[in-house]
């Protein structure tokens, strides 16, 4: 039977494979890139990483991740950490990006920690959430949210942040449907917050 539970490090595969699958605006993106595993390492595995008590998924009964969500409850310390020891163990095998999609992601990531996050003074922490095909719709990301904000009041944080592609606009109007509101973004992408 599927349930919620807390990330074990054996789910560390599981998660960079259910990333990249739903990475390109809530579709796979598996072969747009050089290398697949960049989309683990800049948007799932260092969350696992640093916050593994902030880190739950959806398993299929079976003990296999199906979805995830991953969190920090202090952003900035969380970009500054990945600036100074997650990227750097990384950075070295992305010399070569052979698309502009990758270049966008490889300077992304050589960028996080340099600048102040916005939206993360009023709402410190920040997550990424992700299901396979197989278990949307299911009621499990509004589980793990859920799960998450009630963790983040225990601990005291004051409110909660994501960054999403605009284009995924079904994501969208899950976040709208939780009770978050949407907050002045970049271009490029777009922002929702919620104060706990």
């Amino acid at each position: 039977m599927r349930s919620i539970r807390r990330f074990r490090s054996a789910d560390r595969a599981a998660l960079s494979d259910i990333c990249v699958r739903t990475a390109h605006a809530g579709a796979d993106a598996r072969g747009m890139l050089s290398d697949d595993d960049l989309w683990g390492l800049m948007y799932a595995l260092p969350y696992a990483e640093r916050h593994p008590d902030l880190c739950w998924v959806v398993d299929d009964g079976a003990g296999r991740a199906i979805g995830y969500l991953v969190d920090t409850d202090d952003t900035d310390a969380f970009e500054e950490w990945f600036r100074a020891e997650w990227w750097p163990r990384f950075a070295r095998s992305f010399r070569k990006p052979e698309s502009l999609r990758e270049r966008e992601l490889l300077a992304s990531a050589n960028a996080r920690g340099s600048n102040p996050v916005p939206h993360a003074g009023r709402y410190p922490a920040h997550l990424h959430i992700d299901l396979l095909p197989e278990v949307q719709g299911e009621g499990w990301g509004r589980g793990l949210i859920e799960t998450l904000l009630t963790d983040l009041r225990a601990r005291g944080v004051p409110g909660l942040h994501l960054e999403m592609d605009p284009a995924n606009t079904s994501a969208a109007g899950f976040y709208e449907r939780l009770g978050m509101n949407a907050l002045e973004s970049a271009q490029d992408g777009q922002a929702y917050g919620i104060l706990l």
